[in-house]
């Protein structure tokens, strides 16, 4: 089984992204053991050698996403070998996997960090209780990784230092990004609907796009991105400016009222 190719760059794509064993298990939700064993069926290309530790890239992230999927669907191993030999006979399957890195690739470019309980408890000068600490797990905030916790979006834990030292609650605003994030996936949801009803639906309803088409298909996905990120920034722009006049504005007015109060 031929070795899977990188997927072809383009302006808007990323550097392709590199992966020990451990960390490729762990970003595609599988074990080191089950990568050994799909590169010993073939299912899975080798690993770059630099000395002796094995490099892993994109083209290794995106066919591992796609055995994951088909063993959900209810596939077996042998049933999954002989789907990836009868496309590379057929197909290309850079192309296949080209279209799934544009799809699966993270869609930010912050690289995850880790903090340990210490660490966390100093970043937010012990403000950080086990209720806190439950509900920052359960929105996927932190994640708890042996010793440590690993953090997706180590932004995300600065910003949060940051408001609670201003002397915001750290649990009330949990509670907001809660809140926020229900809204936020409804919107990104309807908005890939649209991706998905108009331009992969014509394909016909669980139909693969032909392999000539899946290029230009990635191309579209990456474009995609950026343009996601121009359309809602000025809509949170524009909220932020709203609710800061609606619930700021009216108090800035009362204490210049108060300044100049002759009384």
């Amino acid at each position: 089984m031929s070795s899977a190719p990188t997927p072809s760059e383009t302006a808007d794509t990323p550097a392709p992204q590199e992966f020990s064993i451990d960390a490729l298990a762990r970003e595609t939700g599988t074990t080191v053991r089950n990568i050994r064993a799909y590169q010993d069926r073939g299912l899975l290309p080798p690993p770059e050698r630099r000395g002796r530790k094995g490099i892993y890239n994109d083209a290794h992230f995106s066919r591992l996403r796609i055995i994951n999927r088909l063993l959900e669907r209810g596939y077996t191993l042998a049933n999954i070998g002989e789907l990836i030999e009868s496309w590379e006979r057929g197909n290309d399957i850079g192309h296949l996997l080209g279209l799934e890195t544009a799809v699966a690739s993270p869609w930010s470019d912050e690289v995850p960090d880790y903090v340990t309980m210490a660490e966390l408890l100093r970043k937010f000068s012990g403000n950080f209780s086990r209720s806190a600490l439950r509900r920052a797990v359960e929105l996927d905030i932190i994640r708890p990784e042996g010793m440590r916790y690993r953090v997706p979006s180590p932004r995300m834990l600065h910003a949060g230092a940051e408001l609670v030292a201003a002397g915001i609650p750290l649990e009330d605003m949990l509670e907001v990004v809660a809140y926020l994030r229900s809204n936020v996936e409804q919107a990104a949801d309807e908005m890939v609907r649209l991706v998905a009803k108009h331009v992969f639906d014509r394909y016909g309803e669980g139909q693969l796009p032909p392999a000539d088409d899946m290029p230009a298909l990635a191309d579209l996905i990456w474009r995609f991105r950026p343009l996601v990120e121009m359309a809602v920034l000025p809509e949170v722009a524009r909220a932020m400016a709203k609710a800061a006049d609606q619930h700021l504005g009216d108090r800035l007015a009362l204490l210049m009222e108060h300044r100049h109060d002759p009384r």
